[in-house]
């Protein structure tokens, strides 16, 4: 059995948002999928949303495999998390368009910076992926190279911004093709940060 972990970033990923839709396809192909509503979504505190997430994490079944799928501000929790001394290891993470580490925009202030150990993310995960966008308004192109230093595969998508709903991300039947996946190793070109 494998179970999903939808983490949303700020502002939530609701109203036609493609973490939304991935959640309902997931749901209604008999998956367990826990998409938490992280508290205060716009004004997130970097400590309750952690709370959030132990607690969750509490529910999910460790017997089983977990794919944990972040967009944004989640994948900055996510990263918080894999931080954590008692942090459970998982199956698979695909984290999407996390956030410059010296983004200027104060709400998620309290997120940064991030933890000294770049190894965080090898050891939480047997896979992880980044996906970043060559034109993401919270990631510049020239900002990318800090993720590279977390040493995971890393696909870089053209010219698609936030990889949100403004940005044409409802409905992406590849990301849920990807979470059905025993993998993630494919095809596609990706860069290995080194």
């Amino acid at each position: 059995m494998t179970n999903y972990l939808v983490l949303h970033g700020l502002g939530g990923s609701t109203n036609g948002h493609w973490q939304e839709w991935l959640t309902n396809e997931l749901r209604a192909k008999g998956e367990n999928v826990w998409f938490p509503q992280l508290p205060e979504w716009d004004h997130p505190v970097k400590a309750e949303w952690l709370s959030c997430l132990d607690d969750t994490m509490r529910l999910i079944p460790e017997d089983d495999q977990l794919v944990v799928v972040t967009h944004s501000l989640g994948c900055i929790l996510w990263i918080h998390y894999a931080a954590q001394r008692f942090a459970r290891k998982v199956s698979r993470a695909i984290m999407v368009c996390p956030p410059s580490n010296d983004l200027d925009k104060v709400e998620i202030q309290n997120f940064f910076p991030l933890p000294a150990d770049k190894n965080v993310l090898q050891m939480i995960a047997a896979e992880t992926l980044l996906i970043a966008s060559t034109n993401d308004p919270f990631l510049s192109r020239d900002k990318i190279q800090q993720y590279f230093d977390y040493q995971i595969p890393c696909l870089i998508l053209p010219e698609q911004g936030h990889v949100n709903v403004q940005s044409g991300y409802g409905v992406w039947p590849w990301m849920l093709g990807l979470c059905l996946r025993d993998t993630l190793s494919s095809p596609f070109c990706v860069h290995k940060g080194v």
